[in-house]
């Protein structure tokens, strides 16, 4: 009897892939060769072409699964959410979530989170304060989708870069304080947004958010000013959904902050690259079993 193991099955995917992908690229090159070119007289060359060029455009994974996957509803068992917390590679190159969260114990598991059962994920992070890395048909909600999706910033932070300096404080204090546009904020919270290595990266965060328009700035985000701050993400993108923008700063809560957390929370797993897509497949299909209920038979 042939049998493939997961991991083998996982690394002829992506080598199919890539495969598929060069070989519509050729194809692509073929086509739009002189002599192809010269002897093209009839709209079956072009009707041909057309397809490769939606093939190239259209080789996505996250598409393939929202589309057979999440649009059609398909049930997802606990059985395959376990199997994403011990492979490898299972959200982007990096470490099984398991090897670094197999108790509920804070002495034996980073933040005391158990993934490898049902009951475990269901508990959550049990050192204090004790956190729901899951909230059952509540995807949005907990932690899970926020450590698999958001980087660090600024870009360029080291995973293991302190979440506790001099620089980080100031920003936890003053939003813990009440946010106010007052002199702290001008003279040691502001200062920071455009001083390159202020938070361990090269980087500014104004490098990257300088304004309420996008294009220039990443998720029309201005951290130039307090009223751009105030203001929050996406602002025109959520205005024309009759939405608000996204705040990022909600007023003596830090931690519930978007600001404070990316400067202090690692994407997983831990030294992903930043590269790596927000909504890989697994990381889809985790969060559609928290919004079908997090069920554990």
């Amino acid at each position: 009897m042939f049998t493939v193991s997961i991991m083998q099955f996982q690394s002829c995917t992506r080598t199919s892939a890539a495969f598929i992908r060069v070989l519509l690229t050729g194809l692509a090159l073929l086509l739009a060769s002189p002599s192809i070119q010269a002897d093209r007289k009839d709209a079956k060359a072009d009707a041909v072409e057309d397809v490769v060029e939606k093939a190239i455009r259209g080789a996505s994974h996250e598409e393939a699964v929202r589309k057979l996957v999440v649009e059609r509803n398909i049930a997802i068992t606990y059985e395959y959410i376990a199997t994403l917390m011990r492979l490898p590679n299972a959200f982007g190159e990096g470490a099984a979530c398991v090897i670094c969260h197999g108790s509920n114990d804070p002495k034996k598991s980073y933040r005391g989170l158990d993934l490898t059962s049902c009951q475990g994920i269901l508990r959550g992070s049990m050192e204090a304060p004790a956190r729901a890395v899951v909230v059952p048909g509540k995807p949005k909600k907990g932690l899970f989708r926020r450590y698999l999706r958001n980087n660090r910033m600024p870009l360029g932070v080291a995973f293991d870069y302190p979440q506790d300096t001099a620089n980080i404080l100031a920003i936890k204090k003053w939003i813990d304080d009440g946010a106010k546009n007052n002199a702290v904020f001008q003279t040691k919270v502001l200062p920071l947004m455009s001083l390159r290595g202020a938070f361990g990266s090269l980087a500014a965060c104004s490098d990257c958010h300088m304004s309420n328009q996008e294009p220039p700035s990443f998720h029309e985000l201005d951290l130039t000013s307090y009223e751009g701050i105030m203001l929050g993400a996406d602002a025109i993108a959520k205005a024309k959904q009759g939405k608000p923008p996204a705040k990022i700063v909600k007023p003596g809560n830090s931690a519930g902050s978007k600001l404070y957390q990316r400067l202090v929370e690692n994407r997983m797993p831990a030294g992903i690259s930043p590269g790596e897509g927000r909504d890989h497949p697994n990381t889809q299909l985790l969060l559609r079993w928290v919004e079908q209920g997090a069920k554990c038979d």
